[in-house]
């Protein structure tokens, strides 16, 4: 110790996780970090780890299923202990093979096999209950945007199956025009109320799969002088802050974001603690947050 004073050095962790003498990395590995949702996801796990004496490594897939893998690959080289999965891109069962390098969970995504342990939603419920007051508020043409496909399979199917559900429930027929896919951004939602806007025959009310398409087609439709929600009626996903700094304040669906990180955390170091731990699946609570924009 004196000796490391005297000479101001510092042990590298790398070469002492090599030895197999450090577990103190987890990696964490989402699509984007600039959409708001998944940068306070991280944010709570962070900040959750480094409580419990752990660093976060943030990797950025960009939805790239070569990306992924790379990130992934950081298990095998001992670069980190365990990884967290905000979402998926590869097919399960190349995913799966790298479970024994290291811990890997699930947050926010999740597989139909019971093969890790999961933090989820039910977003099925949380489309449905979007939908659902949609309808409760006289609307018969809606329309309906999703970070996805609409289809049985792949990303954004549970959403998909609420947001079908309500309307079948109530008798109301889906307009394929006003289905929009693959919406992330603020961009794209201007793009989305462009072309609602050219359509002789449009929505009177609008779901939308995160606040920030929400946003994007809020800002739109007031440019060209819509009055929200009278001419049309807007539905986010994820509770932003952005949700309550639009005017009027957005209308969506909550997830408990900081809730999802801390579980995460805590459920990822038992597995570190104990690779033989009882694989479960965690579901937290989602619920409708009614503002001025429906």
């Amino acid at each position: 110790m004196k000796a490391m004073k005297e000479l101001n050095y510092t042990p590298n962790p790398s070469a002492r996780r090599l030895r197999g003498n450090l577990t103190t990395t987890i990696g964490v590995i989402v699509p984007r970090i600039v959409n708001p949702f998944f940068s306070s996801l991280v944010n709570s796990i962070e900040q959750a780890a480094y409580k419990k004496g752990y660093q976060v490594l943030i990797c950025q897939s960009n939805e790239d299923k070569a990306k992924e893998l790379a990130f992934l690959n950081l298990l095998k080289t001992k670069q980190v202990d365990g990884v967290i999965m905000t979402s998926i891109e590869n097919d399960w069962d190349v995913i799966e093979s790298y479970k024994e390098y290291g811990s890997i969970l699930l947050c926010n995504d999740y597989v139909n096999q019971a093969v890790v342990p999961m933090i989820r939603l039910d977003q099925t419920k949380g489309a449905y209950l979007g939908a659902k007051h949609l309808i409760e508020r006289g609307h018969q043409k809606i329309a309906y945007c999703t970070g996805g496909l609409f289809d049985e399979q792949g990303k954004g199917k549970d959403r998909n199956q609420g947001f079908q559900k309500a309307l079948h429930e109530a008798g109301i027929k889906i307009n394929p025009k006003w289905i929009f896919i693959d919406q992330h951004t603020i961009e794209d939602g201007k793009q989305v109320i462009k072309q609602i806007l050219e359509m002789d025959d449009r929505p009177t009310a609008i779901f939308t799969g995160s606040d920030e398409v929400a946003g994007g087609i809020m800002i739109g439709a007031k440019e060209r002088g819509l009055i929200i929600p009278d001419d049309l009626a807007i539905i986010g996903f994820d509770d932003q802050p952005i949700a309550e700094i639009l005017d009027p304040k957005l209308t969506t669906i909550r997830q408990p974001v900081n809730q999802m990180g801390e579980k995460s955390v805590e459920v990822i170091i038992e597995m570190l603690d104990n690779p033989e731990i009882e694989i479960k699946n965690y579901e937290l609570p989602i619920e409708l947050i009614v503002r001025q924009s429906t």
